[in-house]
């Protein structure tokens, strides 16, 4: 689909019952959406549409599956998360709702302002001084089709050095950010058990969340490793 204002059409064309959206149709859907639910209010972006009755709700997913992706790492009480789009909307608010105080570092300061204005802490490439953090989260698509890093590599080599444990959303490669959290002995993980999780919580709601999400879960990884 090219165009994210058919999403609605679409969905009720085919008589679906649920669905999930990718990007770059997260904000599309939120505004087509009937209602909307949860956290996706204050993130602004839907990933997941449920019908209930005529109205197609919007919820989102991506949030508390990346949550659950950490759970393993232990406490976190601070974290840094490199980028500011959609992807460190939702992280941000999840984090902020889990009481762990969270840092948005940006390479320009033009999109920081929706971050800035929700009370985050926040900083441009120019305006940063390393600090100490906990986790840090890459949502930049750095290293995706490239070698590139979301920071220099003098700065993120100091933040790694303080921190615990690393996360990067993209998956299904060892990313030059990966790789230095690897070097720098960090705990580390790609996106895939976001994936998979929001995949969970998504699949969930389209039954009204009436499921077992750890049934689900063992189900959808038989899936994954096909």
């Amino acid at each position: 689909m090219k165009d994210g204002a058919n999403i609605i059409e679409t969905f009720n064309s085919l008589r679906l019952d649920g669905a999930n959206v990718t990007v770059p149709h997260k904000e599309y859907a939120f505004d087509l959406c009937d209602k909307v639910e949860g956290i996706a209010i204050k993130i602004g972006a839907v990933n997941t549409l449920v019908k209930d009755g005529l109205d197609i709700v919007g919820y989102n997913t991506d949030a508390i599956g990346f949550f659950e992706s950490i759970k393993s790492f232990g406490e976190i009480k601070t974290a840094l998360i490199l980028g500011a789009g959609g992807t460190a909307k939702a992280i941000s608010f999840i984090l902020n709702e889990n009481g762990i105080k969270t840092t948005i570092l940006n390479r320009s300061a033009k999109r920081l302002e929706f971050f800035k204005l929700n009370g985050f802490d926040t900083f441009s490439w120019d305006s940063f001084k390393s600090g100490s953090y906990d986790l840090i989260v890459n949502t930049t698509s750095a290293g995706l089709r490239d070698d590139s890093l979301p920071l220099e590599k003098e700065q993120l080599e100091i933040l790694m050095k303080r921190s615990k444990y690393a996360f990067d959303v993209i998956y299904g490669k060892i990313t030059p950010f990966i790789k230095m959290a690897k070097k720098s002995s960090l705990e580390y993980k790609d996106g895939s058990d976001m994936l998979l999780f929001q995949a969970v919580f998504a699949f969930n709601l389209f039954y009204k969340n009436q499921l077992k999400t750890d049934k689900i879960e063992k189900e959808m990884r038989k899936a994954f490793a096909l």
